[in-house]
């Protein structure tokens, strides 16, 4: 498999989650600003022009972090980072939890790197950040109440939701996004951060 990526962006995911799962792989890394890549024009290859973008074994292209991950997990059912089809209503919490940190978490955050573009006035900057960061820290209070009792997204352990919700709130930092009153969802980062997988994508990415 090969796995396009812009360093730190949320294609981080689907990385950790290869070294996690230890799938061969390869990295072809994409330049977030001009679009190219070391294959050439990233838009020719995956014309959303968004990161990640995963060329599979049998040579499909597949986009779309949340989807990525699910694939992932499925070819190495064993590692149990996601639950089995089979299992019914564990398989939808695990897409339950895929899906919110899609769309309530990465989203919101996603807008803080865009202030500048969308709201060139800088004081209308600050009320925009205000009211991104008070939204998001509702749903981080949320996340935090769940993780009071367990140390993982889902109740069965680690899984690709947990590597998800990881790769975007790592933005927090360049964001300074202070996130310091989260106390559980802070100890569950950590423990991902600690991880050989995580330590080792970061690493490939230039980012330790």
């Amino acid at each position: 498999m090969k796995l396009y990526y812009v360093p730190g962006a949320c294609s981080l995911a689907p990385h950790i989650a290869l070294q996690e799962l230890g799938l061969p792989h390869s990295l072809v890394k994409v330049n977030g600003r001009t679009k190219e890549s070391e294959e050439g024009d990233y838009v020719k290859i995956n014309p959303k022009g968004s990161v990640p973008a995963l060329r599979t074994d049998d040579g499909q292209l597949l986009t779309e972090v949340a989807v990525i991950l699910q694939y992932l997990a499925d070819r190495k059912p064993e590692a149990k980072l996601l639950p089995a089809i089979e299992s019914g209503w564990d398989r939808y919490r695990a897409q339950e939890w895929l899906n919110y940190v899609a769309t309530d978490i990465h989203k919101s955050l996603g807008l803080l790197f865009s202030a500048e573009r969308f709201v060139p006035n800088a004081e209308s900057r600050a009320t925009y950040r205000e009211t991104i960061l008070k939204t998001l820290f509702g749903r981080l209070a949320w996340i935090d109440s769940q993780l009071a009792t367990r140390e993982t997204l889902l109740p069965s352990g680690f899984s690709v939701a947990d590597i998800y919700l990881f790769t975007v709130l790592n933005w927090a930092k360049p964001l300074q996004v202070d996130l310091g009153e989260f106390r559980h969802l802070g100890r569950a980062l950590e423990k991902t951060r600690g991880r050989a997988s995580t330590q080792n994508a970061l690493k490939a990415e230039g980012l330790l």
